[in-house]
């Protein structure tokens, strides 16, 4: 029988959540660990070792990835360096603007470690990485537009929280609609960023905190806010339980462009997600797959989707892609 892939946790929120549940339905892994900075959490699985994250060095020689589930603001930028030098892992990294120096500064360790470390994992940046490149790839002369929503942003959300006098919060993206009719028909418009999206927040505010103040810093957050039309809403703890708590997303990647007759051809990618955070989590899973595979192939440094090909990500052999999907 073939060894299990043996996968580790650190961080145990929405994402950290989905990936146990994910790695539950992978016939060739299995979850060693969940390591937290709040010590022992409660798993899915009561017979999943639950770990203080300083504790996290003694388990180098028992987990072959780790897949890293904390936040693109704060944990991963410190995270990921420091747990490349021991582990191969995943992470979702996905402040677009700042992935070329954070890939840099994994690679660095990564480099020096001989370990795999996948960056920006999830479905954007991700899959939908993956299928813009493709597009170009395929229709040279065109134009790529990516729309998300309706949806909330784990990463937003996250970076929300993180904003000095607010209590909780969310927030969502939508797309406009008006946008994606004009691609769709082959319009190719010019876009700005703020006639794309739109993005609402809904946040409980600390006591005592300047609602104008957290207002204005939320709406001038630089890669996260800045750009974009922003609503603010300052609603009770109770309205945020009551009305916030489901987390879908989605979105679509539009490529329009022209073959050499000047034929009109239009590419789609989209999708529709009742649970954000388990569909990214599931994607992580599976590149920790891919990970394992290139370690054992002897590859090392920091990757992202681009340099992984589709059958790493897959439990299927080689020949059983080839026989059942090509």
């Amino acid at each position: 029988m073939t060894k299990k892939i043996r996968v580790g946790i650190i961080g145990y929120g929405n994402l950290g959540r989905g990936a146990e549940a994910a790695i539950a339905q992978q016939p060739d892994m299995e979850l060693v660990a969940v390591f937290s900075r709040r010590g022992a959490v409660d798993t899915i699985d009561p017979e999943v070792a639950s770990v203080h994250i300083d504790e996290v060095d003694k388990f180098q020689d028992k987990i072959d990835v780790m897949l890293l589930c904390g936040g693109s603001a704060t944990d991963l930028p410190e995270q990921t360096p420091q747990y490349a030098e021991i582990f191969h892992t995943v992470d979702s990294f996905d402040t677009h603007a700042k992935i070329p120096e954070y890939f840099a500064s994994v690679d660095k360790v990564s480099q020096a470690s001989k370990k795999v470390n996948i960056i920006s994992v999830g479905w954007d940046p991700g899959l939908f990485s993956v299928n813009r490149v493709m597009a170009e790839a395929v229709l040279a002369e065109g134009n790529t537009y990516t729309f998300w929503g309706k949806g909330l942003s784990q990463g937003h959300s996250d970076a929300v929280r993180r904003v000095e006098g607010v209590k909780a919060g969310v927030q969502y993206t939508l797309p406009s609609e008006e946008a994606m009719d004009k691609v769709r028909q082959g319009e190719n418009p010019e876009l700005a960023t703020n006639e794309k999206h739109k993005r609402e927040c809904y946040i409980v505010l600390e006591d005592g905190a300047d609602a104008e103040e957290v207002t204005t810093t939320i709406k001038t957050m630089p890669n996260y806010f800045d750009e974009y039309d922003t609503t603010v809403h300052i609603i009770s703890e109770e309205e945020l339980a009551r009305d916030h708590q489901k987390m879908p997303h989605g979105g679509f990647v539009i490529h329009s462009g022209k073959t050499g007759a000047g034929h009109n051809q239009i590419v789609e990618y989209s999708l529709k997600l009742e649970s954000n955070p388990e569909f990214t989590s599931s994607v992580l899973v599976s590149y920790a797959r891919a990970a394992h595979r290139l370690a054992q192939e002897g590859q090392f440094g920091a990757k992202t989707v681009y340099d992984i090909g589709p059958g790493y990500i897959h439990p299927a052999s080689p020949a059983d892609l080839r026989k059942k999907y090509l």
